[in-house]
């Protein structure tokens, strides 16, 4: 959201540095992944940002750009969200398509999500106190930091290892 989660600072006691910003509602929305190649052993991170709520034809559009990316057959592992499994739209897709398999996260369970890991490190730590002028200027701080965090497969495997996920990087 334009409004900042707002963190701790380093300012000397009493000298807090002020946020110039407004009570604002504007917000974006993502779709985002921690893939783990098993052949490779490698990891990447991989995104989209929508300016509205994601549907369900968003994440099918993920999805497909995902699959031309990665290739061949691979696993989803996601919450619970209406978005996944509950869209008509995407099992529609995923029927079509035996080669992705999805599978649920149990319900209630971020610890076990590394990818709610990557926004807790970029949402509450990099992008913390950030009071951003629009949602293009919030765009491009999202961006960067997740840019970042795709060139430091370190950071990956750190949160995929939080999660205690029986997952080999």
């Amino acid at each position: 959201m334009l409004t900042p989660t707002v963190r701790r600072t380093w300012a000397p006691e009493g000298q807090t540095p002020p946020l110039d910003c407004w009570d604002r509602r504007d917000r974006l929305s993502s779709i985002s992944s921690i893939t783990v190649s098993p052949k490779a052993s490698q990891l990447n991170l991989y995104f989209q940002l929508y300016s509205n709520n994601v549907r369900g034809e968003d994440v099918v559009a993920y999805l497909r750009e995902l699959k031309k990316t990665l290739g061949g057959p691979f696993t989803v592992l996601w919450d619970r969200g209406s978005v996944h499994r509950k869209s008509r739209v995407v099992r529609e897709y995923l029927a079509k398509h035996s080669e992705i398999v999805a599978v649920d996260l149990p319900a209630y369970a971020p610890e076990l999500n590394p990818d709610e890991l990557v926004w807790s490190w970029s949402k509450y730590g990099r992008l913390a106190n950030l009071a951003a002028d629009n949602t293009d200027h919030l765009a491009e701080n999202v961006i960067d930091e997740l840019y970042y965090l795709k060139q430091r497969p370190d950071l990956l495997a750190s949160f995929i290892g939080r999660t205690e996920l029986p997952l080999a990087a």
